[in-house]
């Protein structure tokens, strides 16, 4: 398969961030399949040159978090409150660089998400329909199809959800089971006829379809995701989007609004987040129209021929037009071709394809008028489908699937107090699900942090950083290269395009593979100039320049290592002499509500002097002082120390 065309230059970036569920704190597996993936292609799309929008935030609404809540013995909205805030510390200390992370509790989320629902009803896409809802015989309390568990009908899974099929990937209905039960106390579920609102797939399924099939031609998407995303339409169905349930977004219309126990289904509400954060996002910036921009191709698409032509009259030249202001693409990147406006990239767990690939789609498709039934274009304006679902696979731990029950987890927020942000980052980079099942092993976890994360690339910063302030004190000034200095510069520098190609493509594992290998290049290089040898003065203009050669390397290299472990790179800028924080970090602030005054916290930042994706000359003369370690080897005792708190929880 043939490599996708390059990004237009300014391309508007969505990163839309699969939800984290709001009960409790986030384990690694989370983060291996939303998190980090999706926080190193935002970074490097923002040093490319693009406009990037990230946004996400806590999904609050659906039943297990009312029965998790009465278990703690707290309201629903205060068991979220707890939660979401909880996770916000845990995506911050990773370094997740969301421009909003939010809450599907606002206001605005629900106000977003009812007239999405009104604009699929008008378009005659929700169908009011009876049907058979499960109830619990003990309590009375309806059951959520996830909390009912049998046999798939289709594969004969034992295991199978009310909701979907995890082994075959089909979607079913709680009376689909063969021998349902409860998974919260093991009996068998009531069946009671209800009436709901059912989202009309089949009359979106030639849009669906047509769609998909766009996007297995342009070659983008991982073959699995693509593939199941088509297979799931072959047995397309309505899909309910309400449920019997007194926790979340009521139902807006009359009949419906005030019934104690109608609500509207979490899975509805939640994937509208990523519109409704956008629009939080710029209600809060203060130009409420900005999200348009990622949204609405037509508003995209005239700011980038606003913004080329603007850059163009300025300059003259189209070469610095690329380098200028916000248009800061390296010349690596810039293409002629002009392939869109929008590109929006979803990203989340294998086991949320379904909705991200069929049911997200079809809302956005119904919310444009562009199913069988036509309709007209929402107040929203025609809404951009996504561009592709990046879809990583799973991780398990020590060879088992994580469970937080049975205390076989591992909580993100004790691996980054007990050995910071960037080993976690780098294993997943390096060794996480990409494109299949991942197992994360502690001992795996030390060998790669100090075998490859320190005596690699910490062994280059630290002996180059050294050599310099030990002879020189500052970066020295380069004498005549010789043709082995050329060459390392030349596959350095070469290693922007080819890096960059890579992250554009979500092949995060090869990218950063390939930056080792570059990092592994200038580990040779010091082995055959050996600089340590150059003592004489008579050597010390080849000692300057093969110092210098070093400290360009290790200053691009930096800029190749940002995305992955953007936390180390301050620390390297800062050995190699450099001023400020290089890599913007997200924080972690309190705001009010901006319709009902509650207080709530998000993640944000200010990412605009993000560092270039290209080639940074360094400067002869900056001081380099004994540098301070950036990376830390683990002693071997941490896999026996960790194994053993792991077994004790269990």
């Amino acid at each position: 398969m043939s490599a996708p065309p390059r990004l237009a230059r300014m391309t508007k970036v969505l990163s839309a961030v699969a939800w984290p569920y709001a009960n409790g704190p986030r384990h690694i597996g989370h983060v291996a399949g939303f998190g980090v993936p999706s926080d190193v292609y935002s970074r490097y799309m923002r040093m490319a040159g693009h406009d990037v929008l990230m946004v996400s935030g806590t999904d609050e609404h659906g039943t297990p978090i009312v029965i998790m809540a009465e278990k703690a013995g707290k309201t629903p909205q205060e068991f979220a409150d707890e939660n979401a805030s909880i996770i916000v510390d845990d995506l911050v200390g990773l370094g997740l660089s969301y421009d909003l992370f939010t809450r599907t509790t606002t206001a605005n989320h629900y106000d977003v998400v009812q007239k999405l629902f009104l604009a699929l009803y008008e378009n005659g896409y929700m169908v009011e329909q009876t049907t058979s809802g499960a109830i619990s015989p003990s309590t009375g309390r309806t059951l959520p199809d996830r909390y009912i568990e049998g046999t798939c009908p289709i594969c004969k899974y034992p295991e199978a959800r009310g909701d979907q099929c995890d082994n075959c990937g089909n979607q079913l209905d709680p009376t689909d089971l063969i021998d349902p039960k409860s998974k919260i106390n093991g009996e068998t579920p009531e069946f009671i006829e209800t009436q709901h609102f059912f989202l009309d797939l089949p009359a979106l399924a030639d849009a669906l379809a047509a769609w998909l099939d766009g996007r297995e031609a342009e070659g983008s998407w991982r073959p699995n995701v693509i593939k199941f995303s088509q297979n799931i339409l072959k047995e397309i169905r309505p899909r309910a989007m309400t449920r019997d349930i007194d926790w979340g977004i009521p139902v807006p219309l009359d009949g419906w609004r005030d019934l104690p126990t109608k609500r509207l289904y979490v899975w509805f509400d939640a994937v509208v987040g990523y519109l409704s954060a956008s629009i939080e996002w710029a209600r809060r910036l203060g130009e409420p129209d900005k999200w348009r921009e990622w949204w609405n191709a037509d508003v995209a698409g005239q700011l980038v021929d606003q913004t080329a032509a603007a850059s163009e009259a300025s300059t003259g030249d189209a070469t610095s037009a690329a380098r200028s202001g916000a248009q800061k693409t390296s010349e690596v990147l810039r293409d002629d071709r002009d392939e869109g406006a929008i590109i929006a990239k979803y990203f989340m767990g294998k086991d949320n394809i379904t909705f991200h690939s069929q049911i997200w789609p079809a809302e956005l498709l119904g919310a444009n008028g562009e199913g069988s039934k036509g309709g007209s274009v929402s107040e929203f304006g025609r809404l951009e489908l996504p561009s592709e679902v990046v879809s990583s696979e799973f991780m398990t731990m020590e060879g088992k699937q994580f469970s937080t029950s049975r205390g076989h987890v591992i909580y993100v927020k004790d691996v980054v107090e007990r050995y910071g942000p960037d080993p976690l980052r780098y294993f997943i980079c390096a060794a996480g699900p990409e494109a299949q099942d991942a197992d994360f092993t502690w001992a795996e976890f030390v060998q790669r942090n100090n075998s490859e994360l320190v005596a690699g690339w910490g062994n280059l910063v630290n002996r180059t950083a050294n050599m310099i302030h030990k002879n020189f004190g500052e970066i020295p000034s380069p004498g005549e290269l010789d043709d082995v200095d050329r060459a390392v510069l030349e596959q350095v520098r070469g290693g922007f395009a080819t890096v960059g190609s890579l992250i554009e493509r979500n092949r995060l594992k090869a990218a950063l593979t390939e930056t080792m290998r570059l990092v592994g290049e200038a580990n040779r290089y010091v082995t055959v100039t050996e600089p340590f040898k150059l003592k004489g003065d008579d050597q010390r203009e080849r000692l300057a320049t093969v110092l210098h050669t070093l400290a360009q390397c290790v200053v691009d290299l930096n800029t190749m290592m940002a995305p992955f472990v953007p936390f180390s790179a301050n620390l390297v800028h800062e050995v190699m002499g450099g001023e400020g924080e290089f890599m913007p970090m997200p924080v972690a602030k309190e705001v009010t509500d901006l319709d009902d005054g509650r207080p709530y916290r998000i993640i944000t930042g200010e990412y605009s002097n993000t560092p270039c994706w290209q080639p940074r000359d360094i400067t002869p003369g900056t001081p380099v002082a004994k540098p301070k370690p950036a990376f830390k080897k683990f002693d071997p005792s941490v896999v026996d120390e960790e194994l053993e708190r792991m077994n004790a929880s269990a």
